[in-house]
């Protein structure tokens, strides 16, 4: 807006100028009058010269006139004076007597002296208006074009990943303030950019070393492991083996040392899932690349994954799993389950209970999510879709209400996670997971706990 107000400024100064220039020339013309005295002198002076015998040639250039000595009004000479509108007087001579004419061009003189007048006028407003142009496509150039060709370059350079080019500041431009935020986006972009290469190589120098850490306590549950299947042959091959006293020659592992070696695995197995936690955490950024694909499944294999799971307690499974085809990534669906039901155990510690059922919901054609609270209100042409629901409760306090809508947040624990090992990331990947296999989940309190895993069914 500055730089258009100075525009305006000097285009309107520019047109005052030229305004009085046109005055002050239209001033100094008037309207010529002759003086007749000064013509009259004149004449008299030319008579008497031409009186005392000076030669006409000599007497007109002295006096700027033509004579015509002739008493012939059709004379040709006489013919050119008037047609060239000159001021015509009668020449007597010393007697008295009518000799000719004396003229005098001044009109002609006029004309000249006008014609020349227009066209020193019109070239010196030429040469204004060339300059006035030529200054403001200077300045068109300097404070328009140029910056915008500067930005292009510069935003073609900035799009090839070219992020160390400099973009030239003029503060007093158009572009000035635009051409400074410019520059400064691109700094904040090389500094993203150095700061995203450096926790790039930090996460891939922790994965290494996470990785590297995990085979520690691998070893150590691989040697405890072969050491009690060294002790259960051991003493099973020897119990048919008698001693001089009647007793087994070697005592089989004792209750003791075998807690002992169950507390070993179950230590290290904790260790193992606080680093691969750790692990998720350095490579959760890359959260899109862990692949779900949902195939069509039968549902009975689902109830297997729960009676994989007796090590965390007791689960309850109150009726029979609908016999259909669902969608599902058998084993993303396995990891889901087994989150939910661990966080259970961990949490509420008491039994478990899983009741399966299907339902219908409207959705849209071309509707890929599941939500059983909210409908589908104002949308057209909806379809009916079933789905096979896995309900999963547990007996204990229950989620505090505050805290209920966080649980599917990445790396939320509640209040109650304090002493227990985990990252916050168990419920987030539930919900990526069944979100991607065209279902989705639902969680509330009613009596404990209950979270319910959507599948659609084929």
């Amino acid at each position: 807006m500055k730089v258009l107000r100075q525009i305006a400024i000097t285009f309107i100064i520019f047109m005052l100028l030229i305004l009085a220039a046109i005055l002050y020339i239209n001033k100094q013309q008037s309207f010529y009058q002759r003086d007749l005295v000064y013509y009259n002198d004149q004449l008299h002076k030319i008579e008497k010269e031409l009186g005392r015998g000076e030669k006409e040639s000599v007497v007109e250039k002295r006096y700027r006139c033509s004579i015509v000595l002739s008493k012939d009004l059709a004379d040709p000479e006489l013919a050119e004076v008037y047609r060239n509108s000159s001021f015509v007087l009668d020449l007597t001579s010393a007697d008295g007597e009518y000799i000719g004419k004396v003229a005098w061009p001044d009109t002609l003189d006029r004309f000249n002296a006008a014609r020349r007048g227009f066209l020193v006028t019109a070239i010196v407003a030429w040469v204004a208006i060339f300059v006035a142009g030529f200054s403001m496509i200077l300045y068109f150039y300097l404070y328009l074009i140029k910056p915008i060709n500067e930005l292009s370059r510069f935003s073609g350079e900035i799009a090839k990943g070219n992020y160390d080019v400099t973009l030239p500041i003029h503060r007093h431009n158009v572009f000035g303030e635009f051409v400074e935020a410019f520059d400064l986006m691109r700094v904040q972009l090389v500094s993203a950019k150095k700061r995203e290469m450096e926790a790039d190589k930090a996460r891939k120098e922790l994965i290494a070393s996470l990785s590297h850490d995990i085979k520690t306590p691998v070893a150590v549950i691989k040697a405890t492991c072969e050491v009690l299947d060294a002790k259960a042959a051991q003493g099973g091959a020897e119990e048919n083996s008698i001693g001089a006293e009647g007793k087994p020659s070697v005592v089989p592992i004792s209750r003791e040392e075998l807690m002992e070696k169950t507390a070993t695995i179950n230590v290290k197995a904790d260790t193992i899932s606080q680093l691969v936690s750790n692990m998720m955490h350095a490579n959760l950024d890359d959260l899109e690349q862990i692949e779900v694909k949902p195939t069509e499944e039968n549902s009975l294999i689902i109830v297997d994954f729960f009676r994989s799971l007796k090590q965390y307690g007791n689960i309850i499974l109150e009726n029979e799993i609908p016999g259909c085809l669902v969608y599902m990534d058998r084993l993303r669906l396995e990891q889901a389950i087994d989150n939910i039901v661990g966080n259970s155990y961990k949490y509420a510690g008491t039994d478990i209970h899983v009741r399966f059922d299907s339902f219908l919901v409207e959705m849209p054609p071309d509707g890929m999510g599941a939500d059983s609270k909210l409908g589908y209100t104002g949308i057209k042409n909806l379809k009916k879709v079933e789905f096979l629901r896995i309900r999963i409760k547990d007996d204990g306090p229950g989620v505090k209400d505050d805290e209920l809508p966080l649980v599917a947040e990445k790396y939320y624990r509640g209040s109650n996670s304090a002493g227990k090992v985990g990252s916050g990331l168990g419920f987030f990947l539930v919900k990526y997971y069944m979100e991607k296999m065209r279902g989705g989940v639902e969680y509330y309190n009613n009596d404990g706990f209950v979270v319910e895993l959507l599948l659609r069914k084929v």
